[in-house]
């Protein structure tokens, strides 16, 4: 199973699953990331947290918490 922190710089992936539970998974959902998007990883953070996402014609920073908890192909 990959997930969104596997994703590297510059690659593109699409959102198959969200794993997770109940506010968690919704905070994931209302940022607009539900399955079949396709985003782009543009930078990650020195540190590694968080990394920054091109999605919907807009930029999106997510934890990589949370990034743990989207499955992509």
């Amino acid at each position: 199973m990959k997930t969104l922190k596997d994703v590297r710089v510059g690659e593109t992936a699409v959102v198959k699953r969200l794993h997770g539970e109940g506010p968690v998974r919704r905070r994931i959902m209302d940022m607009g990331i539900t399955k079949g998007v396709q985003l782009q990883v543009r930078k990650v953070a020195p540190l590694g947290d968080p990394m920054e996402l091109n999605l919907r014609n807009y930029e999106l920073s997510l934890r990589k918490a949370d990034a743990e908890m989207i499955e992509v192909e």
